[in-house]
């Protein structure tokens, strides 16, 4: 009889924080004769060549650490499985019951598996390259101490665009469109759309407003004048300072990021309950009696 070939499985997580360590070890014995678990990265990273033989990633832990892990994945294409146990679980759709639940549907490839793109951002100054890194949320830069305004001009396609005067700049996927840039006023924009947005922090103008551009645009950012702290963040987990004359240069990556879909919640379900989206007005249940001053 031929031994039956089993699913490959790449976990992340990070055994030390919170409840990761118990969860990977109920996970491991529930998956035993399930899937061959080729790799448990913790909070280390994978060699490609591991990443590449994998039929599935699941990650154990909240939003960051699947930013983390997707970011490892960028170059391979692997689904992603998030597994919530930090505190918002936007990316995270999953509750461990659930997987238990779905499991056996997702490795089967019954499930279904959600297409997002990613930024790939190249930080350089008089030709030397100082950072070059995967975004799966976003890349922004901020004022930084002494925090003055900074100014910044930004071109797409090589075309002048804006010059921004600011507390900073904000350029975002659609993953990352409910993250930082929705806190400054950008857009919400559905996780299979195409495209950039580019949101300013506080800008010194009542007119400069988030603009959404084409996904295979190329904008560039050159720091005009800028704080002796003032800092280009991808992702919010690898930074550099920024200098004058410094160049930001940002574009879809090639790589998407795969994300495995809960079937039991849609996009907008989670829109609702983790961010209260659209929630309906709280009215009193009683009437008001005006007093008459009698």
């Amino acid at each position: 009889m031929a031994r039956r070939i089993l699913p490959k499985l790449v976990i992340f997580g990070d055994p030390t924080k919170g409840d990761v360590g118990a969860a990977l070890e109920e996970f491991r014995g529930f998956a035993k004769g399930k899937v061959e678990i080729i790799a448990s990265c913790g909070i280390d990273k994978c060699t490609l060549d591991i990443l590449e033989d994998a039929d599935f990633a699941i990650v154990f832990g909240g939003d960051g650490t699947i930013i983390s892990a997707a970011r490892q994945l960028s170059e391979c294409n692997v689904p992603v499985i998030g597994v919530n146990l930090g505190k918002l679980g936007f990316l995270a759709e999953f509750s461990v019951e659930e997987l238990k639940e779905h499991f056996d549907s997702i490795i089967n490839g019954e499930a279904g598996i959600e297409k997002r793109m990613m930024l790939r951002c190249v930080v350089s100054r008089e030709g030397q390259e100082q950072v070059h890194s995967v975004a799966i949320n976003d890349v922004f830069i901020t004022s930084g101490p002494p925090f003055g305004m900074v100014e910044l001009k930004i071109s797409v396609d090589g075309q002048p665009l804006a010059g921004c005067v600011s507390d900073g700049l904000i350029i975002s996927t659609p993953t990352g469109s409910t993250a930082y840039n929705l806190s400054a006023g950008g857009p919400i924009i559905a996780g299979k759309v195409e495209g950039m947005v580019i949101t300013p922090i506080c800008p010194h103008s009542l007119s400069f407003r988030p603009i959404v551009i084409n996904a295979n645009s190329k904008v560039e950012v050159v720091g005009v004048r800028v704080n002796e702290g003032t800092t280009v963040s991808i992702d919010g987990q690898i930074s550099c300072k920024l200098a004058t004359v410094a160049v930001v240069k940002v574009e879809k990556h090639d790589g998407d990021f795969l994300v495995v879909h809960n079937p039991l919640r849609t996009a907008w379900d989670t829109l609702a309950t983790k961010l209260g989206w659209a929630e309906k007005l709280k009215y009193n249940s009683g009437r008001q009696c005006r007093s008459s001053g009698r």
